[in-house]
């Protein structure tokens, strides 16, 4: 089964969820070819060449693609369409935006998510919050997948694939790009940190929230939150981790004050080691944690913080 991935990157850096969809394209069978659009990309593509398991990776090296905007990106997807019976891109903001729309032009069912592929055409799913799992069988015809990155080990380096440009396909003058804005910060980004210090309404303030950040600095971690926390206005809604927020699967998730609601633990139960501290000891956050420290944040949080300096986690 041919399969097409269309990669994630910020004309720099190829995106690590982007090697974790390489792996379920793997799954579907070979060949897998990457298409890398954008503009001043040809790093990239070199990045995209070197993963394991990519057979040819085409280039569209265009100002059309400067930035990622749905519409000239799907209608380049759907000239090289037919040369594949699968297209597949990581479940990021981008994948959603501009995979349904080459499965409406395809006229085929998009299978938005997955996390398992059972066999070819088989496929798991999340619904409800992450809280079943959903099997679904597509009908014949060409596949068009969006991947839950943080189900899937991400492909390894090692590869050495033909890079060939591809022209760029036409400019449906349905959307510009006007601006963007964005967030500045020292902290790893939240969703491929391998640590992730995350608070919930139990913090009571923004201010009290310094008490996190602090211990995450120490850690080098991400901090992130609970939707309740976020709306309360304790931090910004890009730390938002959950069903409506990011969706993380670091090594160690340490939850503080969340009680963990099933929104909240389908953005982080993929985590390989989860932390909880909670002063509520029947707080659903300890069905999922590893570890689990029942006591008041105000007192643990300052105890820890202490703990780390005296280990040299300056």
């Amino acid at each position: 089964m041919a399969s097409l991935v269309v990669a994630e990157h910020d004309n720099m850096t190829l995106s690590d969820a982007t090697a974790k969809t390489v792996t379920a394209a793997l799954q579907l069978g070979a060949p897998v070819h990457m298409l890398v659009a954008g503009h001043n990309c040809g790093a990239v593509a070199e990045a995209a060449a070197r993963l394991q398991g990519v057979d040819a990776v085409l280039l569209a090296d265009d100002p059309l693609y400067a930035h990622p905007l749905a519409e000239p990106l799907a209608a380049l997807i759907l000239e090289l369409a037919d040369r594949y019976d699968a297209v597949l891109a990581p479940a990021t903001s981008n994948g959603k935006t501009i995979l349904p729309r080459v499965a409406a032009m395809l006229d085929v069912q998009q299978i938005s998510e997955i996390t398992r592929i059972v066999a070819p055409g088989i496929f798991e799913r999340p619904i409800y919050a992450g809280s079943v799992i959903q099997t679904v069988q597509a009908p014949p015809g060409k596949l068009v997948l969006t991947v839950r990155a943080t189900a899937f080990a991400a492909a390894g380096a090692g590869g050495s694939a033909p890079v060939s440009v591809t022209a760029a396909g036409p400019d449906p003058g349905l959307s510009a790009f006007v601006s963007e804005t964005l967030s500045q910060s020292i902290r790893p980004e939240l969703t491929v940190a391998k640590i992730v210090v995350a608070g919930g309404r139990g913090l009571q303030s923004e201010e009290n929230f310094k008490l996190l950040e602090k211990i995450a600095d120490r850690l080098n971690a991400a901090v992130g939150a609970s939707r309740a926390a976020v709306d309360a206005g304790f931090v910004a809604n890009d730390c938002q981790v959950g069903q409506t927020g990011k969706v993380v699967a670091p090594e160690l998730y340490i939850a503080v004050g969340i009680s963990g609601a099933v929104q909240h633990l389908a953005g982080m139960s993929g985590s390989k080691r989860i932390v909880a501290i909670n002063k509520d000891e029947e707080a659903p956050i300890f069905q999922v944690a590893d570890f689990a420290l029942v006591a008041d944040l105000f007192q643990a949080l300052p105890e820890i913080d202490a703990a780390l300096a005296t280990r040299g986690y300056n």
